[in-house]
């Protein structure tokens, strides 16, 4: 076992003593970057995450700057807890980029593929990969062989990590991919052809010097669903999910480093990156995460009565699931900010949870391809059934088929202002699949596919998907995928599939 790990077996409630400090929002981190979200000052050429932001907030903490609280915490139920500082963060993660780069060779705009679960080192890898300048393209675990196979062909990967569940499965589709060179697995046990990612980085130098990286260099690539064809490869720069919070963060979760966030979102989605990893980051905030294999609400809501969560983040389901249940038995440590997104959230569901707890549920608005585009943000007024204003580095519209600007009440397409200068925290492309780029473009906007009215006050209103994506428990399923799956079957001869509503999971 490793100790920097700090794998702690107990069960005492935590300790509240870190809260109560007070706002660092002078501190380096943020005041760097203020004139330049003033405009006051240009976006820099080059820009890393790792040694930009995450080792900055290791000198601060180092320094007695920053509260006492972890960066990082972690627990799965059964008694196993890992907390790591900023300091043990970088070590750890320097570690696992040596490992990457002098056991396995990978080089700066390598391709990996990360397919874990809510477990620590999901985060290690994601940070090991920043440092060195290795893209990554993260997989919710539920990926079966096929879609694995997909997703190494089109990526062209030439390293995947995953579990010892998994790995199976990446070995009856290995022998098609010609460019997958290494296959990590994070397991006690070991398996031939496979390198034990523990193992590897434990006996590594905690030196490692970061890659320079340019702001617009690939970071990330995420596949996203589509009405008809595979997954597209929605790529991230360095800049759109890294050096965007810098700017915005604080409009939508307003975190301080006193503060513990806690997402509840799978791994893959790109709710993780921003709320599980670079948002609360940029303020020095806690990550809060409890591995669960399946939502349980009774073990959320005595986990928010355990632990001094401030922040909640989790799907219309999640909220919809623990609505459920007599909220009066339960009284939260610290809870006082609960977000929902991925999907509209009832009005019913939020009234609920307010008379019951007395918390508001503030809804956010984004997609793969944009991250977060509207929110309520903290102070704003709440209208049920909306979802926000738009995000102060956005210019949100509702636009008609020819790119018109609609008044107030129409209903049209949401779309977001991309030129003449396109927003920083847009994804670069739809990689290898220039006609999908070029088609999400009408006119001066990026349009979202979604449909939605915008009222006087500016507050939008999502209504439906312009096509047939299918929205479950925050999913985005495409309906091809689905049809692709049931073609196979011997008995079936045509297919076509569509949605139905659904009081928990919005649409099955």
């Amino acid at each position: 076992k490793l100790q920097s790990l700090k794998l702690l077996w107990t069960l005492k409630p935590p300790n509240r003593a870190f809260h109560g400090h007070p706002r660092l929002l002078s501190s380096d981190v943020y005041s760097q970057y203020e004139s330049i979200r003033r405009g006051k000052q240009e976006i820099p050429k080059y820009f890393n995450f790792a040694s930009d932001v995450l080792d900055r907030w290791s000198e601060i903490e180092k320094a007695g700057k920053r509260p006492s609280n972890p960066a990082f915490w972690w627990i799965n139920g059964k008694g196993k807890e890992v907390r790591w500082s900023f300091e043990e963060l970088g070590f750890l993660s320097r570690k696992v980029a040596n490992a990457l780069t002098k056991e396995c060779g990978l080089q700066k705009g390598d391709r990996l593929i990360l397919i874990l679960p809510r477990i620590p080192e999901w985060w290690l890898v994601k940070v090991a990969c920043m440092r060195a300048g290795i893209v990554l393209i993260p997989g919710t675990s539920q990926l079966s062989a096929k879609d694995i196979l997909y997703r190494l062909q089109a990526s062209k990967a030439t390293c995947i990590v995953t579990t010892d569940k998994l790995a199976p499965a990446v070995d009856s589709v290995a022998s098609q991919c010609q460019l997958l060179k290494t296959k990590l697995m994070v397991s006690e046990g070991s398996r031939e052809g496979w390198l034990n990612l523990t193992e590897l980085y434990q006996n590594q130098p905690a030196d490692h010097s970061c890659i320079k990286t340019g702001i617009q260099d690939p970071m990330i690539i995420f596949f996203t669903s589509g009405t008809t064809g595979s997954p597209k490869m929605t790529q991230h720069s360095q800049g759109s999910l890294g050096f965007r919070p810098l700017l915005s963060e604080r409009y939508w979760l307003d975190l301080t480093p006193s503060d513990m966030i806690w997402n509840t979102a799978d791994t893959g989605w790109i709710l993780t990156s921003i709320a599980s990893f670079f948002d609360p980051w940029v303020f020095g905030s806690c990550v809060f995460i409890h591995n669960l294999p399946h939502a349980e609400s009774a073990v959320i809501l005595n986990t928010l009565c355990r632990f001094p969560v401030d922040a909640l983040v989790g799907a219309p389901t999640l909220f919809r699931m623990l609505v459920q249940n007599d909220l009066s038995k339960y009284k939260f440590m610290n809870l006082k900010y609960c977000l929902s997104g991925g999907e509209p959230l009832n009005p019913e569901v939020m009234e609920q949870w307010k008379s019951q707890t007395g918390l508001d549920i503030h809804e956010v608005y984004g997609q793969t391809e944009t991250g977060i585009i509207c929110s309520v943000f903290k102070g704003m007024k709440i209208k049920p059934g909306s979802m926000g204003k738009a995000a102060p580095l956005y210019d949100v519209q509702i636009v008609d088929k020819n790119a018109n600007i609609l008044p107030p009440g129409q209903q049209g397409e949401i779309a977001v202002r991309s030129k003449p200068t396109r927003p920083l925290g847009f994804f670069s492309e739809y990689l290898d699949n220039p006609k999908k780029t070029a088609e999400s473009e009408r006119g001066d906007f990026y349009v979202t596919g979604d449909r939605g009215t915008v009222d006087e006050d500016g507050y939008f209103q999502f209504i439906g998907r312009d096509d047939d994506i299918i929205i479950s428990s925050g999913y985005r399923i495409g309906p091809f995928e689905v049809e692709s799956a049931l073609i196979e079957h011997p008995a079936v001869v045509e297919t076509a599939v569509v949605s139905s509503p659904d009081p928990l999971r919005g649409e099955v």
